[in-house]
Formats: C-alpha cells, sequence, structure tokens
C-alpha cells in the first residue's frame, strides 16, 4: 500500500473490541453505552445475520428530482415563518421554519434541486427522529434507492440505516490520536460503489453542547480554481475507488459484511447533470490509484489533488450540531469531514440515509449515452482494467480516446 493512504480505522461506526458486546446473541454498544443513550431503538448493532446477506446493487436508470425542482423555491420560500440563511455566498444553507417530515412530493423536488445548487443544507428544529423507521425510509426512498452500508452499525433489523456513534469516552479520544496528528478525513460517503449516493441526510440524536462540527467543501470550486490546461489533462483519467479497505478494518474489529468488497472505476473529473457543472471526484477515504498512470505518478497527482482540496477553506463551510437539527448534502459536490475536538464523556449519535444515484460520467454525452444494460457490460471488464498496466492500459483505452 502506498504510504500515501494511512490505514483505514473509525471506530464511528465499527465496533470497539473489548468495549461493545454481544446482548441476546447479536453484537452491539455495552450495556454501560446503552443506559446512556436517549434513543435506545437506535442503538448501533452488527447482526451477524446480516453477514453476506446483501448483494452489491446491480445497474439502474436514476431520475433525479432535481430536475423537476422549481429553482424559485416557491413552494418552500412560502411557508410561513420560513426563514433561508446562507452559509457562504455558494456554499451551505440553514433553513429554520421547514419540518422535513411534513413535505408534498412538490416540495420534496424543490428540496432536492435546492440542496444540489447550495451543496449542504442544515435544517433546525425537525422531528425526524420521532418517525418511525417506516416513515423515515419511505421518506428518503423518494430521492433514490436506499443504500445498504457494508459495514457500519445499523438498528437492528434496519440495515438502511447507517449509524454513527462516538462513545463518550477520553480513552476512545487518545487511542484515535496515538498514531495521528489530526482527524480530518475529506471524503464522500461510499463512493466505492458503481452507483454512489446522490441526496443524503444526516440526523442528530444525542450530542454535547458544542464541539463535532461537520465540515464541507466544494469540490465544484475546487475543480474550477485548477487551469485550462491541468483541467484538460485531467479530463478523462479514471480512478479506482475500493472498499476493501473498511472491509478489513471492520474483519479486524469483530465486525461484520454484508456484501462483498467492491473495486469501482470513476472519473477523476465528474460531470454533475443537473448542474450541468464539473468537479474533482477523489478523495483519500476511498480513492487509490489513477488508471494509466505508475503508482509514483499516480500517487503525486492525487496527492496534488488532496492537498489542493484541503487548502481550498474558502470553499468550505463548517455546520454545527444539536439534538433537533438535520442535514441534507449531495454527495456528487461536496466532500465533508467530521470534526473530533471534544474530549468529554459526551456520547455523539446519529444516523444516515442515504439515496444512490446516477453512475459517475464525465460529461453530458456520457450522462445521454448510458444504460443499465451498457453499465453491465462494463462491469465485466472492471477487474481486466484494473490489472493492466500503465502501457497496457494506454494501449488498450486511453489510445482509443486520442
Amino acid at each position: 500500500m502506498s504510504l500515501l493512504y494511512r490505514k483505514y480505522r473509525d471506530s464511528s461506526i465499527h465496533p470497539q473490541k473489548g468495549v461493545d458486546e454481544k446482548i441476546n446473541g447479536v453484537l452491539t454498544v455495552s450495556k454501560d453505552d446503552q443506559e446512556h443513550l436517549k434513543f435506545p431503538k437506535w442503538a448501533p448493532a452488527w447482526d451477524s445475520k446480516d453477514n453476506h446477506g446483501f448483494q452489491n446493487p446491480r445497474p439502474f436508470k436514476f431520475i433525479d428530482r432535481g430536475f423537476y425542482g422549481d429553482p424559485s423555491f416557491e413552494s418552500l420560500r412560502s411557508i410561513e415563518g420560513v426563514v433561508f440563511k446562507k452559509i457562504s455566498p455558494n456554499l451551505g444553507l440553514e433553513v429554520n421554519g421547514i419540518q422535513l417530515s411534513s413535505l408534498s412530493d412538490k416540495q420534496k423536488d424543490d428540496l432536492a434541486l435546492l440542496v444540489e445548487q447550495r451543496g449542504v443544507v442544515a435544517f433546525r428544529n425537525q422531528d425526524f427522529k420521532h418517525q418511525s423507521f417506516e416513515e423515515i425510509k419511505e421518506w428518503g426512498s423518494y430521492f433514490g434507492p436506499l443504500h445498504v452500508h457494508p459495514t457500519s452499525g445499523a438498528p437492528l433489523d434496519q440495515p438502511e440505516f447507517h449509524l454513527t456513534f462516538r462513545r463518550g469516552s477520553k480513552k476512545e479520544h487518545e487511542r484515535f490520536f496515538n498514531d495521528r496528528l489530526n482527524n480530518v478525513g475529506w471524503h464522500t460517503d461510499v463512493s466505492y460503489e458503481n452507483q454512489p449516493p446522490g441526496i443524503t441526510l444526516f440526523a442528530m440524536l444525542q450530542t454535547g453542547e458544542s464541539g463535532g462540527d461537520t465540515q464541507f467543501i466544494d469540490t465544484i470550486e475546487v475543480y474550477n480554481r485548477l487551469s485550462p490546461l491541468l483541467k484538460d489533462k485531467l479530463d478523462g483519467l479514471e480512478v479506482i475507488h475500493t472498499s476493501k479497505d473498511q472491509a478489513a478494518a471492520a474483519r479486524e474489529e469483530g465486525g461484520i459484511e454484508r456484501k462483498e468488497p467492491i473495486d469501482s472505476i470513476h472519473p477523476l473529473v465528474r460531470y454533475h447533470p443537473v448542474l450541468k457543472k464539473k468537479s474533482i471526484f477523489a478523495h483519500r477515504g476511498f480513492s487509490r490509484r489513477i488508471l494509466g498512470l505508475k503508482p509514483e505518478e499516480s500517487d503525486n497527482l492525487l496527492l496534488f489533488l488532496f492537498k489542493h482540496t484541503n487548502s481550498c477553506l474558502d470553499a468550505h463551510v463548517r455546520l454545527s450540531w444539536d439534538e433537533n437539527t438535520v442535514v441534507i448534502w449531495d454527495n456528487r459536490r461536496v466532500l465533508h469531514t467530521r470534526t473530533l475536538d471534544w474530549d468529554s464523556e459526551d456520547i455523539r449519535h446519529a444516523f444516515r440515509l442515504t439515496t444512490l444515484a446516477e453512475r459517475p460520467v464525465g460529461s453530458q454525452k456520457e450522462y445521454d449515452n448510458w444504460s443499465p444494460e451498457l453499465e453491465e457490460e462494463n462491469l465485466k471488464v472492471v477487474d481486466h482494467y484494473i490489472n493492466l498496466t500503465p502501457q497496457e492500459y494506454f494501449d488498450e483505452v486511453l489510445s482509443k480516446k486520442l
């Protein structure tokens, strides 16, 4: 493994050896932690019956609800008492006065477009966590098929929910920083899926008075900052995204794998079909190598892009949490990172509902020409392309594009 990538470890989604335990035959957080949960039905569990109980999704035609949204957002702005507040000129929005659980289908279409245009939107004073599992899943399914995370904790018998659970422990804080200088890990969720997420909802269940903010960076602006020459050179390059490191970390901690690990090949420069804009689609979390380049070449180019992304704090927003906040973002457009800046005994407990979107493409033409049938054929050669030498990949793939 290249020194460019550090070992994957995330005890907020995986079980922790020596801390978590089996209760009624199911691995879950300890009885002591459960006693401190405000919403015990949302306790993360890693049920062995789900081990390899799911298949990686097959190609499907995605219908983006943002195409049906009204750019004036009249159905949302006309709600009595609603307040919209921009977090920065081009990225992020904070909304008060809208109850997400009560939106009509027309309002959901406007919501999809609003999230895509602003990148990330925080909704305050929400009742989402008081809805039933089935009500929340029905709400999310409007925006696309629900993702089942391969390794994270989920409420018992509810694998469509991805839980993050930061145990209230100073020892856990110390353990994390034993071999790290910081906790910053910019990523877009599960980009290793063949059709990664679009609209994503994250709802807080329990948190402390301060700390644990989530930060977001606009990858459209990250791309736009590059010179025309470099943009031209990056266009058409493809990157391997993998879930194998995450799966290995789950196994090491005694967790489960709901699905087989997967490698996918995605464009380095991604086209957003609703916004009709391009962005950088690579990050340290799951992006591993640019096809057609030698390891040193790939490492250095990716490292440059990662450093460039990290430096774009003028294309960045930081959202604070309370226990009634729901944040919705477009995983195609923004990267995010948690902020581990508290070492108190406060528990941070939240759930994510993730909807899958289109196959990443590099242009409008690719988007128009894509079909599930064509993608089925492309999937048959993923492993073949990954194992080609740079010369073989150039001769077989890149030379045909020149």
